[in-house]
């Protein structure tokens, strides 16, 4: 199988972005850039994934971006 799609480095996300390359890594270990981790020190964003992203007003989902969390029983205690 073939990736179709481009993975961007930090690098080239921080010139999309405009910001230095430190701000993407922070980004992404905030959890709000959509990025998956190859080892403990090197990143890649999605193409597509950066442009939703950016549409969206750079905000991250409700409930991260990789999955839904299970609600703790903690969180639940503090909606009630």
């Amino acid at each position: 199988m073939l990736v179709e799609e481009s993975l961007l480095t930090a690098q080239q996300v921080a010139a999309v972005l405009q910001v230095p390359k430190a701000r993407v890594y922070q980004l992404a270990r905030e959890g709000l850039l959509p990025a998956v981790r190859l080892g403990r020190r090197q990143i890649r964003v999605s193409a597509s994934a950066l442009n939703d992203w950016i549409a969206d007003g750079g905000r991250a989902l409700p409930d991260g971006w990789r999955h839904a969390k299970q609600p703790t029983a903690e969180t639940k205690a503090n909606r009630q």
